[in-house]
């Protein structure tokens, strides 16, 4: 770890001391107030329940009745890892890799591996249409604070007929926190690189007004990386990040709201890029800005009923200065409503409205307005006792691709309390991005959009299971299949010139297993397997492997223990079967995660972490598939990171 100077000691020091002195002289404030006829805390327990979710039906379902492979992550598993980012905490996930450009500043996620993915905070949709040369059209380090996330929940599987466009590999949907109570708390840490943190979180609540403000201001240096026995330096890789949350709600009844939400991020990081295993001479005291704003305004009514409904305005701004600015606007209109009809039907229905507007300067294109509207129906009818059918549909109608249909079905076999067997199958559509029609950048390194591609059309299919073999002891088992027609890619056409293209075909398919285990209620254990194979096939070309698949057979461990005010967690990710090639001769990886916290009071905790305990080698991969002019770039992960903090509520 490199050494702070005296300064920045004495200023850590100073800070630490006065958070112990207010927390140790404060009292906490936990009044039990009451929500919808509840008490505070067991308001704010609710949603910790892993047997809820929302996500995956838009509306909220018992998991075991829930048709679809979902995994959820609640606060008090983000509060007990001490996870800094949303990536940090879904990367443990199984089935779930995530690509860390800039030593994780940026960070993009795939699903059973697919990075057409959906990202949503309280059901609003981050996505835009600008894209990227990938198919990933969404940076996981948009979330600008971890305190204020009640739960996160994973969707695994083509969910296009209520998600619409991007949603191929599957839907996260970050679920926030409404105040429940009146409280502040900090969180101040230190560690590897010169990296400094601090946050603040404050909620509080005042007759049917109550709100939840988050900030943070976050500092590291140049980080170091692991390669061949070494471990460098990579040089202009520092960055600057501070971030501002802010979530108002008022209600007026038990069953209606407003809410007004607001989240900032902006950046200031050092920009390497890397051909091969070293930065380039170019990049030298290069800065990447970044400026995120996003805005909406919610009226949530029957709140209190089984299919919640609501109506939201929502404007997102993304400004980036990466050696030329681009930006993005998105702003949309949306609706939901529901009726309970009888015992065994509930319909849900809704309509979008989404309009982009994308200019990149060195791209070649100012302007360009894309914009989307639609709608989705969809029934879940339990027809006998211990099934249920969901049939959905969803249009839409697209400014430059006009319209096209997704239809879905799903069912649901409850065998008994303790057993579910499900099946889904549905299509999906993606339109180009912006990025994709009409980038125009010629150069020594060349990047050519196409304005004549086609949509990406095809079809998602899941089969699986759940089992509880008591209330301690359970397993998963889910089987996927994808097919998609023009797929789009930008495979390097000739020497340094990269083209959108559609492809003939993209096939991916996958297992997944998982297993967990309370041993006793100090030790629990959970295990994690996925395979998964991406092929792809080029005009008149034989199926082609992925050669950038980073989770060819993955493994995630976890071991858990809790006593008094002692929690530790050791978590493993491992990669094997990965194209040697391409990733300098390694075939396989395995990073090793540790934390460790002390409740030295009800209200102050300290903690201490290590990410990639090991010192692993390993390189993420920029781009997908190879090309017969060599491997596609790649950069290296971060090595050892050690990391210690001290949070105080009061």
């Amino acid at each position: 770890m490199k050494q702070m100077g005296n300064g920045e000691k004495k200023l850590t020091m100073q800070v630490m001391a006065a958070l112990l002195a207010s927390a140790a002289i404060g009292t906490t404030a936990f009044a039990a107030e009451a929500v919808h006829g509840e008490s505070a805390d067991v308001a704010a327990d609710v949603y910790e329940l892993e047997d809820t979710v929302v996500t995956a039906e838009r509306r909220p379902t018992k998991k075991m009745e829930t048709p679809a492979n979902t995994t959820v992550i609640t606060a008090r598993e983000i509060e007990d890892n001490h996870y800094q980012s949303v990536d940090e905490a879904i990367g443990h996930v199984n089935g779930v890799s995530i690509v860390r450009m800039g030593g994780g500043l940026r960070s993009y996620v795939r699903i059973n591996g697919d990075d057409r993915v959906v990202l949503l905070v309280d059901g609003q949709k981050l996505n835009d249409d600008q894209g990227s040369l990938s198919r990933a059209s969404v940076d996981l380090n948009m979330i600008p604070s971890m305190d204020n996330i009640q739960r996160i929940e994973i969707v695994k599987g083509g969910s296009s007929a209520l998600y619409g466009s991007d949603a191929v590999g599957g839907v996260i949907n970050i679920i926030t926190k409404n105040a429940v109570k009146n409280e502040t708390k900090v969180d101040i840490n230190t560690g590897s690189w010169g990296s400094h943190n601090y946050t603040l979180s404050t909620q509080g609540k005042e007759n049917d007004l109550s709100w939840f403000v988050t900030g943070g201001l976050q500092k590291r240096g140049h980080f170091d990386y692991k390669f061949n026995g070494n471990s460098p330096t990579m040089a202009n890789s520092d960055y600057n990040n501070n971030s501002f949350s802010m979530k108002l709600k008022n209600r007026f009844s038990d069953s209606d709201s407003i809410a007004f939400s607001y989240a900032h991020r902006s950046v200031d990081d050092g920009q390497y890029v890397c051909n091969g295993l070293t930065s380039s001479p170019d990049n030298s005291g290069l800065r990447l800005k970044e400026n995120l704003n996003n805005y909406s305004l919610t009226w949530n009514f029957k709140e209190d009923t089984a299919v919640p409904g609501y109506v939201r305005f929502f404007y997102n701004h993304k400004w980036i200065d990466q050696r030329s600015p681009f930006s993005n606007r998105t702003m949309g209109l949306d609706a939901q409503y529901g009726w309970h009809l009888n015992d065994t039907n509930t319909l849900l229905t809704g309509i979008e409205w989404h309009q982009s507007n994308s200019e990149n300067a060195a791209s070649g294109y100012y302007g360009k307005k894309l914009t989307n509207k639609s709608v989705f129906l969809q029934d879940t009818w339990k027809f006998a006792d211990k099934w249920t059918l969901v049939p959905g549909l969803r249009m839409d109608n697209h400014s430059m691709f006009g319209t096209h249909w997704s239809p879905k079905v799903a069912i649901n076999y409850l065998a008994d309390a303790d057993t579910q067997v499900y099946a889904s199958w549905g299509r999906v559509f993606k339109a180009p991005t912006a990025d994709d029609l009409y980038t125009y950048s010629p150069g020594y390194y060349s990047n050519f959009g196409n304005p004549n591609l086609k949509p990406e059309t095809g079809y998602t299919a899941t089969v699986g299971m759940n089992h509880n073999f008591n209330d301690k002891t359970s397993m998963g088992i889910s089987v996927f299949y994808s097919s998609l027609n023009n797929a789009i890619a930008w495979p390097q056409v000739q020497p340094y010139v990269w083209a959108a293209t559609n492809l003939d075909k993209e096939k991916r398919r996958g297992l997944e297993l998982s297993f967990k285990q309370e041993l006793s209620p100090m030790w629990s254990y959970d295990l994690g397997y996925s395979y998964i194979k991406r092929e792809a096939t080029f005009t008149g070309s034989p199926m082609i492997a992925d050669s950038g698949n980073l989770q060819p057979n993955g493994y995630r461990i976890g071991i858990h223990y809790k006593s008094g005010a002692w929690k530790a967690n050791l978590l493993g990710t491992i990669g094997s079967g990965l194209d040697a090639q391409y990733y300098n001769n390694n075939s396989s990886y395995n990073i090793w995660d540790f934390n460790l916290s002390y409740d030295i009071k009800k209200n102050i905790t300290t903690y201490f972490k290590v990410n990639n305990l090991t010192n692993q080698e390993h390189f993420e991969q920029k781009g997908s598939l190879a090309s017969a002019w060599g491997p596609a770039s790649y950069y290296p992960c971060a090595g050892r990171f050690y990391q210690v903090g001290l949070t105080c509520t009061f």
